[in-house]
């Protein structure tokens, strides 16, 4: 008996067991998720109805709500674990890294091809970055001790927000210890009931929570469709005061960008803020690495709120608003991640000041990126990889359909010492489980040959 067959489920090709166990994990899933909604519905009917008296029957209450082990989230995570220990997929997730992630990494002992981190432009661990941190250390300490209002300023961190500003051309910036949190508590902050927010059907998660958070009403129009998105607005427009559109520089997921111009002319047309998300466009679209502006070649002043993170071309630690005086003036005196959050720490204010500064002085790193990204889709392709709609530049899907087949080739890919992370459901719709591969500038040819080959020998096995 070879041993493809011994690993088969009462003789089932991987394919076939692969599409059993995904149907059952699905169905276990739902029912998950629709004990969740009843409970919801339930709880929202007997709301008005409750008095103390009928709270003082606690015999009635089930013990369901006050485990944390009975959370339906928790309980999906639990079924994604036994369903691996089922198909004989390991666990992908919370490797140790054991120095600087970049173009390689070591984890366990072993060196590795690395594509699990946003290190684009190979500015975590530049030594002038190290020392910018290290510099600010010395000075400041290691923290901002309190909020910016409360403990005042340090010069560094308002040298980051000026050279922010100076990249979009726009007035101001505001710095934020999150990237995630900049977009909960701005969206979240200037949009309420009585507004409407319309975003990309594939934005980040960061998005939607910070359009929860403002009460407002949220539409998501299909991706990349500015059509969609003008005839939304000429039926919806009349019934809300203030609009907000929502798209991303390069889509986090998918590694396609919008045309910025088009959805430029929307917004004036129907009176409504524009906002653009640039976490991973920054350092990778225009000759220079500035982002979707100098790609798009728009004014800065064309978006109302330019939105990016500090972690991935920066290697640092945030998130950041730029835009108009009034706007960032605003978000500084009354926005609750800014007001009441710590500042940003000197040494990540340095660093990323830092990575700003050589991102402009080297934009052959730019263009080394975008060569490894090209080189890598261009391979794909002639293997016949399903790559989505990526643009081959830092973010790239290799899509499997299935998160058994993701799971089980990530972990393939590991052992021939490449390391690159699955994709599941949630963070992409159901049956487009993927791997998602970071290009860096510091990848080599040879590295992504190698690894496309890999890929696609791994795959034709798993099939």
């Amino acid at each position: 008996m070879t041993q493809a067959k011994k690993g088969n489920l009462f003789g089932l090709s991987g394919s076939v067991k692969d599409q059993l166990a995904q149907k059952m994990l699905e169905k276990r899933l739902k029912k998950v998720t629709e004990t969740q909604l009843n409970n919801a519905e339930g709880e929202g009917k007997s709301e008005g109805s409750r008095s103390r008296k009928s709270l003082l029957g606690n015999s009635k209450i089930s013990d369901d709500f006050c485990r944390f082990d009975k959370f339906p989230g928790y309980q999906q995570i639990r079924i994604l674990e036994e369903g691996g220990k089922q198909l004989g997929v390991p666990s992908p997730f919370f490797k140790v890294h054991e120095g600087i992630a970049s173009n390689v990494t070591r984890i366990a002992g072993e060196e590795y091809i690395n594509f699990a981190s946003y290190n684009y432009l190979d500015l975590c661990g530049h030594p002038d970055v190290s020392e910018a941190a290290k510099n600010a250390i010395d000075q400041y300490g290691t923290s901002a001790s309190a909020s910016r209002p409360v403990a005042g300023e340090r010069p560094i961190q308002r040298d980051l927000e000026i050279a922010l500003a100076k990249l979009y051309d726009v007035d101001d910036s505001i710095v934020f210890v999150s990237g995630h949190a900049t977009n909960v508590t701005t969206i979240g902050y200037l949009f309420g009931p009585k507004d409407l927010i319309l975003h990309d059907s594939l934005i980040h998660n960061s998005i939607v929570q910070g359009g929860q958070l403002s009460g407002a009403t949220r539409l998501p129009f299909p991706h990349n469709d500015w059509q969609a998105l003008d005839e939304l607005l000429f039926q919806q427009r009349k019934n809300y005061e203030r609009v907000l559109i929502v798209i991303e520089g390069i889509y986090s997921m998918d590694g396609d960008y919008p045309d910025l111009k088009r959805f430029i002319e929307i917004k004036q047309r129907h009176k409504a803020f524009l906002m653009v998300d640039e976490a991973h466009a920054l350092g990778v679209l225009g000759e220079k690495g500035h982002g979707i502006k100098e790609h798009a070649g728009i004014d800065g002043y064309e978006v109302d709120l330019w939105m990016g993170t500090l972690s991935k071309t920066l290697a640092s630690c945030g998130g950041y608003i730029a835009g108009e005086k009034a706007l960032i003036e605003h978000l500084k005196f009354s926005a609750p991640g800014f007001l009441y959050s710590v500042g940003i720490s000197p040494p990540l204010a340095a660093s990323a000041l830092a990575a700003l500064k050589l991102m402009d002085d080297e934009p052959e790193r730019v263009t080394q990126l975008k060569e490894r990204g090209h080189q890598f889709i261009s391979l794909a392709q002639k293997h016949g990889l399903n790559i989505g709609s990526s643009a081959g530049l830092s973010v790239i899907p290799v899509i499997t359909g299935s998160s058994a087949m993701a799971g089980r080739l990530a972990n393939a890919c590991f052992e021939r010492g490449i390391n690159v992370q699955p994709i599941f459901y949630p963070a992409v719709q159901e049956g487009m489980a993927r791997l998602r591969f970071f290009i860096c500038s510091s990848h080599t040819e040879e590295q992504i040959e190698h690894t496309v080959t890999v890929l696609a020998e791994e795959m034709a096995k798993l099939k």
